[in-house]
C-alpha cells in the first residue's frame, strides 16, 4: 500500500513539474513573439527609409550642377545697312553681304513710302518735299542696332533727287561711327552718288568714310568683288 501511495506521489510530482516547464516555455515563446513584434515597426521604417532615399533624386553642389553656358551668337565685323524702298538697293546689299559674310539691316521708314509718294513729277509729294527740305528727318521705323564690334560698314541707299534719301540723314546722326570704316552705295537708273557721301560724312562727325560707288540694280556679285577689292 505505502508503495502504490510513494508512486501516486511521485507521478503526481512529474506531472507538476511537466506543467510548469511548459508553462515556461509558452511564457518565453510569448515574450520573444513580443519583443519581435516590437522590433518589426522600426525595422520596416528603416527599410521604409532607405526606399524613400533611393528614389529621391540626388542634388549636386551647385557648382557641379551649372552646365556650360550656351555660347553667345557671334555675328561678323562686318554690317551691311541700307534702306530700301523699291527693293532695288535691298538686292545690291544682299550681294555685298553673301560675298564678305556680312549682318544685314535693313533702315525701315516708320512711315513706308508709298508709289505715290516716290512721284518725282509730283512737287507736291512726300519725297519731293523731304528732299527739298535738308532739315526733314523721317523717322525710323527699324528696331535699334548696335554697332558695337563692327569694323566695317556698307551703308546702301537710293538716290532721290540727286541725294540720299533724308532717312539715311537721321540713321547716320542717331549712331556713332568712332572707330568703324564706313563704304556707302547707292543704286540709280543712272545718276552717280554725288555730294551723298560727302554729306553723310558731315552728319556723322566721326568714322573712317571711303568714297562711295554707285551701282544698278542688276549688278553682278562679280563687279560688285571687283570693286570691293579696289577699295583703299
Amino acid at each position: 500500500m505505502k508503495k502504490v501511495i510513494s508512486i501516486t506521489i511521485i507521478s503526481f510530482i512529474c506531472m507538476l513539474l511537466t506543467a510548469c516547464s511548459s508553462s515556461g516555455n509558452v511564457v518565453t515563446a510569448s515574450k520573444q513573439k513580443m519583443t519581435d513584434a516590437a522590433k518589426e515597426p522600426a525595422q520596416r521604417t528603416e527599410l521604409e527609409s532607405d526606399a524613400e532615399e533611393a528614389q529621391m533624386p540626388v542634388f549636386l553642389p551647385e557648382t557641379e550642377q551649372q552646365t556650360e553656358a550656351e555660347p553667345v551668337d557671334a555675328h561678323s565685323d562686318i554690317l551691311v545697312a541700307y534702306f530700301s524702298a523699291t527693293g532695288t538697293t535691298k538686292g545690291v546689299a544682299e550681294k555685298i553681304a553673301s560675298i564678305t559674310g556680312a549682318d544685314l539691316y535693313e533702315i525701315l521708314a516708320a512711315e513706308p513710302y508709298t508709289a505715290d509718294d516716290l512721284n518725282y513729277s509730283d512737287p507736291g509729294s512726300r519725297a519731293t518735299t523731304e528732299q527739298n527740305d535738308k532739315n526733314a528727318r523721317p523717322a525710323i521705323g527699324s528696331s535699334d542696332i548696335s554697332l558695337e564690334g563692327y569694323s566695317t560698314i556698307y551703308l546702301g541707299f537710293p538716290i532721290w533727287w540727286g541725294e540720299e534719301p533724308r532717312i539715311l540723314d537721321a540713321f547716320v546722326e542717331k549712331y556713332s561711327f568712332e572707330g568703324i570704316t564706313v563704304i556707302p552705295f547707292c543704286t540709280s537708273g543712272s545718276s552717280g552718288i554725288g555730294r551723298s557721301g560727302t554729306n553723310l560724312e558731315a552728319l556723322a562727325g566721326n568714322g573712317s568714310w571711303l568714297a562711295g560707288e554707285r551701282f544698278s540694280g542688276s549688278v553682278s556679285e562679280d563687279e560688285l568683288q571687283s570693286w570691293m577689292e579696289g577699295l583703299k
